[in-house]
């Protein structure tokens, strides 16, 4: 984690793409853990004078095709505080102050804000912004703006004190408590909005569609049908105007027909699993794979918080877990391109450190069915004529869904119910749209899902456990999650909750090991998301007509088409070849 010693001061150079992207991410090594500090200097800086737009390549009107990482017909919303925000709003048109690579262990690279500077004990942050910013209408970005993205009714963290600027450039955020280990929420996930549209808006934020989005990103919008939505460079762009002019993110409705289309020149940037990517290298196109993300089980866990079903029983979902054969797979859903996944949630090679000894660093591999079988009966329950466990004479069994299309996912499914079905626990594996997956995991109507967690963007899985495991980043079944929160297990545990709050107000690194070491401790027995992989996040993109994408020399950015913030990053930095 980014976290500063007493007083340190951190002025994070906003140079241009093309030279600074490549220089920043060039002169980073990747992290085996441990927090990210700066070298004995506090200080470092740079010229702040150069735009984040220029890219690589040549100025071209050649229209970039996008998988939208949605079926049809799309949801017509660039809202950013709602689940189904089309990508591009996200980075391509509203920006936050940093961007955080998850792709590499670097400093930040500066959007909106230009340094940033934490106060003695953590409970203050200085954030100077960037000078000279308009909103893609003409409006002047100022500290009023910044100041409202913190503090507005839809998405204000609550452990916000006050807001304040201090002069024209300068905005102080205070805390009752220190939140040093919160600073990539507040400075790489809090999307800078324009309180002069939104603080005016005659209807609920979450239901405003936002089609004609109002940000400074390099992107504006065009145009959004149920097919396809459109994106055109900002000619004002504080970065200088980006070299791509033209964008267009189509729905597919699944992995083949969006691998077909690839294979045929018809798109030419996804984020999407592809089990034989060597023959889409053969066809001319570039490839890159970053795993980084857990693939899970989402459970819907609680039963105090109306969840209902046989998994809200933890004896079930640790019976499942250890039945579940990893290995296979794998090998078979996902051709052994995936890294292996912690219960502890955090990245094996990368966060080492946090993990405590005293719980089990992997998931089991293999299956473990008498250990599962013991578990149930232990539990209370017992194996009926055809080896199937139950109470009271009703077997236990789930339903198990996952994304119409998403194959890998699909056919990890269906390995899991027949898995699953050794160990004497029927499951149930069918496939269901997008919007049926992205409402039933809003409002806890499910199950077991097949999904992904979204994982950190710096070496140390805090923002995990806040997200997804913190009770504040919940609601009770029925009722949909508020903006930003992503606890879809509606996990809630006091002694979790505790030590998240301990973490995050602390600069002492034994002090967080414990905190974890405790956290650890829960989720692993309560197993509220149930770790499969870490997968495989595969990117496919034209390199024959556009320069400037991520390689595997120089990760500036995290590479998929979907990635929060990191998508306009690259777009940024895209060129045309001739």
């Amino acid at each position: 984690m980014m976290i500063r010693t007493m007083g340190r001061k951190r002025v994070v150079a906003a140079a241009s793409m093309v030279a600074g992207l490549s220089l920043i991410v060039a002169g980073c090594s990747d992290s085996e853990g441990g927090d990210d500090e700066m070298s004995a200097d506090p200080t470092t800086s740079a010229d702040s004078t150069a735009g984040a737009a220029a890219g690589e390549g040549v100025a071209t009107d050649r229209e970039l095709v996008v998988w939208a990482g949605a079926q049809t017909p799309l949801n017509q919303t660039f809202n950013p505080f709602v689940p189904e925000v089309q990508h591009l709003a996200l980075g391509g048109v509203y920006e936050s102050l940093f961007y955080y690579n998850k792709a590499g262990s670097g400093e930040p690279l500066p959007l909106l804000g230009e340094s940033f500077e934490w106060n003695a004990d953590g409970t203050q942050l200085t954030i100077t912004i960037r000078e000279g910013v308009t909103w893609n209408d003409g409006e002047a970005f100022t500290t009023d703006d910044v100041i409202y993205a913190f503090t507005n009714d839809i998405a204000a963290p609550d452990y916000i004190a006050s807001a304040e600027a201090t002069d024209d450039t300068t905005v102080i955020l205070s805390f009752d408590e220190p939140q040093y280990t919160n600073e990539l929420s507040l400075l790489g996930l809090t999307w800078m909005i324009p309180e002069h549209v939104w603080a005016n808006l005659d209807e609920d934020p979450l239901s405003f569609p936002n089609i004609e989005p109002v940000g400074t990103g390099p992107y504006t919008i065009a145009s959004i049908s149920d097919a396809n939505y459109t994106g055109v460079a900002n000619p004002d762009y504080w970065g200088g105007e980006p070299n791509l002019t033209n964008v267009r993110y189509i729905g597919i409705d699944g992995n083949q027909s969006a691998e077909d289309l690839l294979r045929t020149g018809q798109i030419d940037w996804v984020g999407m699993f592809v089990p034989e990517p060597q023959g889409m290298e053969d066809a001319g196109l570039g490839y890159i794979n970053t795993p980084q993300d857990p693939t899970v089980l989402y459970t819907c866990s609680n039963a105090d918080l109306g969840c209902e079903g046989d998994q809200t029983d933890v004896a079930v979902r640790q019976a499942l877990n250890l039945a579940i054969d990893r290995s296979a797979i794998k090998d078979k859903a996902f051709v052994g391109l995936t890294g292996t996944a912690s219960p502890t949630f955090a990245l094996l090679g990368r966060d080492d450190q946090w993990i405590s000894p005293d719980v089990s660093a992997e998931s089991p591999q293999s299956p473990e069915i008498e250990e599962a079988q013991a578990i149930l009966e232990e539990a209370g329950y017992t194996a009926d004529a055809d080896g199937f466990y139950g109470k009271d004479g009703e077997a236990i069994e789930m339903s198990l869904t996952s994304v119409d299309g998403w194959t890998d996912y699909n056919n990890a499914a269906q390995l899991i119910q027949e898995q699953a079905a050794e160990a004497g626990i029927k499951v149930t594996a069918s496939t269901v749209s997008w919007n049926e997956f992205a409402d039933g995991r809003t409002n806890g109507d499910f199950e077991l899902i097949m999904g992904g967690v979204i994982g950190t963007s710096v070496p140390d899985p805090f923002q995990i456990y806040k997200d997804w495991f913190g009770g504040d980043a919940t609601t009770p079944a029925g009722t949909a999650l508020e903006p930003g929160d992503w606890n879809f297990s509606r996990y809630s545990n006091e002694t979790v909750d505790e030590q998240i709050q301990v973490a995050a107000s602390t600069i002492d690194e034994a002090t967080k090991i414990a905190a974890y070491a405790t956290i650890q401790e829960e989720i692993t027995r309560d197993l509220p998301y149930i770790p499969i992989v870490i997968n495989a996040t595969q990117t496919f993109y034209n390199q024959t007509d556009y320069t400037g994408w991520p390689t595997e020399d120089n990760l500036y950015a995290f590479p998929p088409a979907w990635a929060s913030g990191g998508a306009g990053v690259v777009l940024s930095n895209l060129g045309g070849t001739e």
